[in-house]
């Protein structure tokens, strides 16, 4: 499966921005989809994950009550509405998907080896 994030930009502090993630070759009906994010000199982090069926969500305390992800199976598409923004929020943003796993559930969405495929990646800049 390919993925291909977009809806980046340049934003101030407070704002709001909603970035999508497409996929093509093959349905996201069978994968958990995370989204991840690296601001410059640091590592990779997890920010939220959606199971397949869109049952469950989980995301990373530094963005809990602010971000919100969201699928749309039907159209391949995974988002992530992001409000509240901070200067700290700043970083590349990068969806991710892994075949559907009993074992998601135990904590490897947090695990960005856990993922098999990844998009490119969409830059966000969040100005004070």
């Amino acid at each position: 499966v390919q993925l291909q994030a977009s809806g980046g930009g340049l934003v101030q502090a407070g704002g709001s921005l909603r970035l999508s993630c497409a996929a093509s070759g093959r349905g996201l009906s069978n994968y958990d989809m995370g989204w991840f994010r690296q601001a410059p000199g640091k590592d990779r982090e997890f920010v939220a994950t959606i199971d397949s069926i869109a049952s469950w969500e989980y995301y990373a305390e530094s963005v809990k009550g602010r971000f919100a992800i969201s699928r749309d199976n039907a159209k391949n598409r995974v988002y992530l509405e992001m409000n509240s923004l901070k200067p700290e929020d700043t970083a590349v943003y990068f969806c991710a998907a892994k075949r559907r796993n009993p074992n998601y559930y135990s904590g490897n969405y947090k695990d960005d080896r856990w993922y098999d495929y990844w998009g490119q990646g969409t830059q966000v800049t969040v100005s004070s």
